[in-house]
């Protein structure tokens, strides 16, 4: 048998935890995944208060339990977590609730804000920008010293065009004022149609159950809705402005960036670019052609627990606690 010390450095952990949901995976040394699974969403802001502090620490048992069938008696050695809404004085925090759940010690637990993420996964500090379009939108780079710079991500109620929670929120108002100038113009719009089968009504106090009863996360998912109606044949001539009109608000941000630190790669990441190809196309047009600009298409949360497994290697022995499952 494998001495505790040594198969505890074997796995990393990476999650990426957004307001939707919370990814989680197992990675090797050699980048082979072990294993994978999502639960409820959790954010940073839930990190300022007791009862959050507790829904937190509760979900990341949750991920220590399931991640436990996938670890074959292997240990964790590092965690490597991106969060919504996390700033740095919020680490020691994270890493005390981690390390209990996960059974490391706190210096080998690393949290940053989730497109902060994204940005050190793919690009060295001052290489490029990303652009991250999920419920909300952002884009950001790390400077050469290391320091985070960033363009949107204020929230639904400010900005975050482009967006999931901005394309629902855009084609519920447009289905709504043609309901105030014609009621039951619903029924000759693709675009009402998908988003009312996927609220479970066509009446107002529907809507209004769903838009301000639900959390933004929910309100986001509605742009599937959109995309649904795009992809009707012919496409939904709203739905695919809709959609071209998001992908130019995202290359508002790429372009807000170029202006402030110079023209450099762009990375697009999220699923509001897996929406409909209109999204990116409509960005790309926006942007110089000689701007290179790329698709990440691996997902966060796996290439944050490769990394993780890398920096397992660099910890002292004496890192990781008694295993807590």
């Amino acid at each position: 048998m494998r001495a505790m010390s040594h198969a505890r450095a074997l796995l990393g952990l990476g999650l990426d935890a957004g307001g939707t949901e919370t990814r989680w995976a197992l990675a090797e040394r050699d980048g082979t995944l072990r294993g994978h699974g999502r639960v409820a969403g959790m954010t940073a802001l839930q990190l300022a208060g007791r009862e959050g502090r507790e829904a937190v620490a509760a979900l990341l048992r949750r991920i220590a339990e399931d991640a436990a069938a996938c670890r074959a008696g292997d240990g964790i050695g590092a965690v490597i977590a991106g969060l919504t809404g996390f700033d740095a004085d919020q680490a020691p925090v994270f890493a005390q609730l981690a390390g209990a759940a996960f059974g490391v010690a706190p210096q080998a637990v690393q949290a940053f804000n989730d497109i902060e993420l994204v940005c050190h996964n793919h690009f060295t500090p001052g290489e490029g920008y990303v652009v991250y379009a999920g419920t909300g939108s952002i884009a950001a780079f790390v400077d050469e010293r290391g320091v985070l710079q960033r363009a949107g991500g204020r929230g639904a109620i400010i900005d975050d065009a482009g967006g999931g929670h901005w394309i629902a929120r855009e084609a519920l108002k447009q289905v709504w004022r043609a309901e105030d100038a014609r009621p039951g113009a619903w029924q000759d719009s693709a675009l009402a149609r998908a988003l009312f089968a996927r609220i479970g009504g066509s009446d107002w106090r529907t809507t209004r159950a769903v838009v301000y009863g639900g959390t933004r996360g929910q309100v986001g998912l509605l742009a599937l809705a959109v995309a649904e109606a795009a992809n009707e044949n012919p496409p939904d001539a709203a739905a695919l402005a809709l959609l071209r009109q998001a992908g130019v608000e995202l290359a508002r941000l790429a372009l807000a960036m170029c202006g402030r630190y110079g023209a450099r790669p762009v990375a697009l990441a999220g699923r509001a670019f897996e929406l409909h190809p209109a999204v990116e196309q409509a960005l790309r047009e926006r942007l110089p052609a000689d701007l290179p600009v790329r698709r990440l298409h691996d997902a966060a949360h796996e290439t944050a627990a490769r990394r993780a497994a890398h920096a397992a290697c660099a910890l002292p022995s004496d890192s990781t606690n008694d295993d807590p499952t």
